[in-house]
């Protein structure tokens, strides 16, 4: 009874709540300006704001010239000054928490700075109304009679300021949530955060076994491991037989549609709800809306003002940005954010494109640069070369070409990276290789560790090697010989990889 009395509370507050996404979806521009007059006013007195004269920027033009645009790199000496303990840097007083998320070209992690209000008035508020959109468009939800499975990161002091707390995005919001919330959420706070993740999924394991669990949260990778792991351990073939409530899982961080068939064999469901969400370090920039549709609503309200480079206009050396009221449908734009955490004219490295106007409705489209992010490992070119060059020094090799791909786990599989490889000189010991590739990777990509280890999330990356000159011809095929055509090298899907095997056992 007291559930079914706390779950009563909690749908009506959360569907009233529903109002103000009314407001984004009929006014977002309105939104954005006053988001923008906000932004502005309440940084004038930092560092950066003195530096720029916020206090005189009367327009998005002035913004746009005033303000420079920014990658992580070139603004990190600012994020740097706050980590060491400048208050009053970046954004008014001094953040407790910093996000620590995928790696770049000049370390192994970003630090993102976390605010009080980038915490309560965006991750926080619009996790709330994501969870009223739901329940607006499933309104015999029981939500709220059981419990939501979260499994959180971990976080530690920063090496820079003691006074400072940094991890994973999960942990600073677990760490900071209110405890009314312990009543919907399992595994306790205290197995959520442990580091040890071995540890962490055996804890896990015996407390959600326990619970009347309806809703997931989380990254479909970890989700998976936990899955698998759960159903054999308890000897069950899907999740119905252990959690017969369960509706929903709120998913993000990674591409979800590799993973859609291995839920629905866990989850033989058909009234089962996945709900897309867009929730970064950096913010909660979007999430589905309703669900039965595609597209995530861009949020417009919670302390982000966006601005978009036309994926066009980044070869250039100044390239210029545009506000949300100049978009246009399916054209690829980088995201560009300033935030109520102290980030400005911040270059994500995302790329999105618009599916809907009115509403603004978006889906992520790539990355500004090379990558693969399957299983959330966010490998990188700079990554790629480095552990290519390594693993050649140690054995000999040689490698003319390459491009690396993923394979996507299976049911009864996990996950992993296949290379495929045209060696001038092969490796005096392949195993070596491939060892070399993996222990460097591990080395310069805290998020490929993460997945890597103890095989949980993925599996050691698989060599193929390819015959003389089938790179050649692959490129020669697609009409990509000569000037400034390249090699992808990285791809988050399988296309090259099956067009050069398929060449390949033609020959």
């Amino acid at each position: 009874m007291l559930l079914q009395a706390i779950h009563y509370l909690a749908d009506s507050w959360l569907k009233i709540r529903y109002s103000r996404i009314e407001k984004q979806l009929n006014f977002a521009l309105d939104c954005q300006q006053n988001v923008f007059i906000q932004l502005l006013t309440r940084a004038s007195h930092t560092a950066y704001g003195r530096e720029y004269n916020f206090k005189e920027i009367r327009s998005y033009e002035d913004f746009a010239r005033r303000v420079p645009l920014c990658t992580y790199e070139t603004f990190f000496p600012y994020i740097e000054r706050v980590l060491r303990g400048e208050p009053d840097c970046l954004w008014p007083g001094l953040p407790a928490w910093f996000a620590k998320s995928s790696g770049t070209t000049n370390d192994r992690s970003k630090y993102i700075p976390l605010t009080e209000e980038s915490l309560f008035e965006c991750h926080y508020t619009a996790g709330q109304d994501m969870v009223a959109s739901y329940l607006h468009f499933r309104p015999n939800s029981k939500l709220f009679t059981g419990k939501g499975l979260v499994i959180g990161g971990s976080h530690q002091c920063s090496q820079l300021n003691a006074g400072i707390r940094v991890g994973d995005l999960s942990a600073a919001l677990i760490e900071n949530m209110s405890s009314f919330y312990s009543w919907f959420r399992t595994p306790d706070k205290s197995v959520s955060l442990l580091a040890d993740w071995d540890q962490k999924l055996n804890l896990t394991l015996k407390q959600v076994a326990q619970e009347n669990v309806t809703s997931i949260y989380g990254v479909p990778t970890w989700i998976v491991v936990l899955i698998k792991k759960l159903l054999t351990d308890n000897h069950l073939e899907n999740l119905n037989q252990i959690w017969p409530n369960l509706e929903v899982f709120f998913h993000g961080a990674v591409n979800f549609e590799p993973y859609r068939i291995p839920f629905q064999q866990f989850i033989p469901n058909p009234s089962m709800t996945y709900f897309e969400t867009y929730n970064a370090s950096e913010g909660f920039f979007a999430f589905q809306y309703n669900p039965d549709e595609p597209g995530m609503l861009l949020l417009t309200d919670y302390g982000i003002f966006y601005e978009f480079i036309p994926t066009s206009e980044l070869e250039n050396t100044d390239p210029k940005a545009i506000p949300l009221a100049d978009v246009r449908l399916n054209e690829n734009y980088s995201l560009v954010i300033s935030t109520n955490g102290g980030l400005w004219r911040y270059q994500i490295g995302d790329t999105i494109r618009f599916t809907n106007l009115s509403p603004y409705k978006i889906e992520i489209s790539g990355r500004t640069k090379l990558f693969i992010n399957a299983f959330g490992e966010e490998l990188m070119i700079d990554n790629a070369e480095k552990a290519v060059a390594v693993a050649c020094q140690k054995t000999g090799a040689r490698v003319l070409e390459y491009t690396v791909a993923p394979i996507y786990l299976q049911q009864e599989t996990r996950g992993c990276h296949e290379w495929l490889i045209e060696f001038e000189i092969l490796p005096d010991n392949m195993d070596v290789f491939v060892d070399q590739l993996d222990t460097t990777l591990r080395q310069l990509n805290s998020d490929y560790d993460a997945k890597r280890s103890l095989n949980l999330a993925m599996t050691p990356p698989q060599v193929r090697v390819m015959p003389n000159g089938i790179f050649y011809e692959w490129m020669r095929r697609r009409n990509k010989l000569g000037g400034q055509n390249k090699i992808p090298r990285l791809a988050n899907f399988r296309k090259y990889a099956t067009e050069l095997i398929e060449i390949a056992d033609s020959l």
